[in-house]
Parts: structure tokens; C-alpha cells; sequence
């Protein structure tokens, strides 16, 4: 693979806005999968996204914009997925595994398949014969609010086949944006899953008012805990420290933009989960996380108490304040 080729970015929402963003800061021309026909129109007619970081100006001439999802990807080289976790499947059904033949095919996503229990790129690869060399992630401290605002971020592209990786960490590097390459796919996209789940708990310690002093030991906790579960389930050599491991978890544990922090901030104060839920109007991805990873780790059964103790909340009703009184007494 010489280059990328076309690229196209598959979702309309906040973090499809921020890739779409960022791919176009380097390349001349995208196309653009997005699921709503009065949504494009709103694009034509204001030249920003009308529903989600109405703050990007785009130059519309550089995009190509579909509302048939098979086609959008028929025309494209690369394809970067970032619609919600709890969704690909639902827009995946349209689609006939031929239709990814030869396509390098990169999750955006920091979650997993609700049911399946499976990681983006093990979905893809199960169920539409993607070869593992085809399948890259892209991860890393990076919230879409910053991107839109230009703010100094990190990426990294991971893939099996490294050159890919590089052509792609090449083509969203920018004044703004550094970015790195990994084959670590599956770890990455598991740490990101387990991150959103850890911000789920710093966001109830929160809302229990929990202090700074006690939210640095409950991330240090995590970081220890992520590690333990990715040595497990994916073992390979890897430095815990990196940025696609730590430095997104710690930013989704602390941002202001974290939705994952805010939904556990309102459980912390008291609100239940489907209040809590409504009020945000935005899918917090660690929710759904957190039962694939109980799940998953029905058949690994490794210690991985923070996580379960969120399950618990989540699922199973039990009261914050009493779920991280319990915790602590395990620290």
C-alpha cells in the first residue's frame, strides 16, 4: 500500500466531526458518510455540522457527502468509523462483505459491540472477512470539543501491518495534531473501554465529593487495574505509561468534556442511570462497556475490582456510596 487513497469518514457526530476535521487539515479531499439527508442539507446551507461542533467551518467543495452508507465506502480506500459503539451494528447490516474487499478499515471508537463482547476490529474481522492486516484503531487523549478548537492533541494509529499505520499517522499530523504508530490494535481499543468505565468512577467519586487527593489514588488504581486486564486478555510486552493507555484514561477521568465523568458525576449526586442518561442526551460509552467487560471477564476472571464496583452500580442498583465504600476497603 503506497497510499491511503480516498478517505472517507463514516458518522456525523461529535467525534465524525472532529476526524473529519482533522483528516482534511492534510488531505485535498474527503468523502463523508452521514446517516441524515436534512443533516447534509444543513451542512450545505451553513457550511458547519447544524447538530454537533457547530464551531468547525468546513470547505464544503472538499467533501463528497452519502447518505447510503455501502456507497460511501464502495468509493473509498480508507474507511475511519466513527459512529457509537451501540450502533454498528445496526448500520453494519446493510452492508455486504465484499464491499470492504481491499479497504483499509480504521476504528475511531472507544468502545465495544454491545452483545457481541468483541472490540471494533475483532467485529469487522469475525463478520465481514476483513483480513487482521486491513484493520488499523485510532486512540489517544483526544477529545473533539479540543480538536475544534484546535488545541495541541495526540492520536495513535494502530495497525498489524505498520506501514498503513504510518501512512495514516502521516496523514492526520498537522500543527495541531501529533500522532504516533502501535500494533497493539486490540489492547488500545480494550484500554479504551476500560477508560471510559474508570471516568464512570472518578465522575461518581465526584459527585460523592471525593477529593483531588483521593481521585489521584483512585486513577493510579486504575492504570494498575488496566494493565492487569490487558496482560490477560491480550498478552504482548507494552509500557502501561503510554499515551493511548494512561494519558487517555487520565483525560477521560478528569476533562470537563468527558461524558463518560459526567454521567458518573450524576450518579454520584444521586440521579438514577436512566435519568441520568436523558438528561445527558449523549451516549456514554462506558455504560455499555462496563457490562461487555463483566462479561467478558466471566471467562478470564481477573481482578478487576474498580470495574466490577461500576458494573455494580450500573447494573445492578447498588447504591454509589455504599459500592466505593466497599472499593476502598479493597485498596
Amino acid at each position: 500500500m503506497d497510499s491511503l487513497g480516498k478517505i472517507c469518514i463514516l458518522g456525523g457526530g461529535t467525534w465524525g466531526t472532529a476526524m473529519a476535521k482533522i483528516v482534511l487539515m492534510n488531505q485535498k479531499s474527503i468523502n463523508w458518510f452521514i446517516r441524515r439527508d436534512d443533516q447534509i442539507e444543513g451542512f450545505y446551507k451553513l457550511g458547519y455540522n447544524p447538530n454537533y461542533l457547530s464551531n468547525v467551518k468546513f470547505n464544503l467543495s472538499q467533501i463528497t457527502f452519502y447518505s447510503n452508507i455501502e456507497k460511501a465506502i464502495k468509493d473509498s480506500d480508507t474507511i475511519i468509523l466513527a459512529i457509537p459503539s451501540p450502533y454498528v451494528k445496526q448500520y453494519m447490516k446493510w452492508i455486504w462483505n465484499s464491499t470492504f474487499k481491499g479497504k483499509f478499515v480504521v476504528s475511531a471508537l472507544k468502545g465495544i459491540i454491545p452483545g457481541d463482547n468483541a472490540v471494533v476490529t475483532e467485529y469487522l474481522a469475525y463478520n465481514f472477512k476483513i483480513p487482521i492486516e486491513n484493520l488499523g484503531v485510532i486512540s489517544g487523549p483526544c477529545h473533539a470539543e479540543e480538536v475544534a478548537l484546535e488545541r495541541l492533541s495526540f492520536l495513535t494509529v494502530a495497525s498489524k501491518d505498520v506501514n498503513k499505520a504510518q501512512l495514516l499517522s502521516e496523514a492526520i499530523t498537522s500543527k495541531f495534531m501529533k500522532s504516533s504508530v502501535s500494533t497493539d490494535v486490540v489492547g488500545i481499543e480494550l484500554a479504551a473501554v476500560l477508560k471510559n468505565i474508570y471516568a464512570i468512577a472518578a465522575g461518581i467519586c465526584q459527585g460523592l465529593r471525593y477529593g483531588d487527593n483521593f481521585q489521584a489514588v483512585l486513577m493510579s488504581k486504575c492504570a494498575t487495574e488496566m494493565e492487569c486486564f490487558l496482560a490477560g486478555v491480550v498478552p504482548m510486552q507494552r509500557n502501561i505509561c503510554e499515551l493511548h493507555y494512561l494519558g487517555d484514561m487520565l483525560v477521560t477521568g478528569y476533562s470537563q468534556f468527558s461524558r463518560n465523568r459526567t454521567l458518573g458525576a450524576m450518579l454520584g449526586k444521586g440521579y438514577s442511570v436512566k435519568t441520568a442518561q436523558l438528561e445527558m442526551e449523549m451516549i456514554a460509552e462506558g455504560y455499555y462497556g462496563a457490562k461487555c467487560i463483566d462479561e467478558m471477564n466471566k471467562h478470564f476472571k481477573i481482578d478487576i475490582p474498580i470495574a466490577e464496583t461500576v458494573y455494580k452500580i450500573l447494573y445492578e442498583k447498588v447504591r454509589p456510596q455504599v459500592a466505593i465504600k466497599k472499593l476502598i476497603e479493597e485498596f
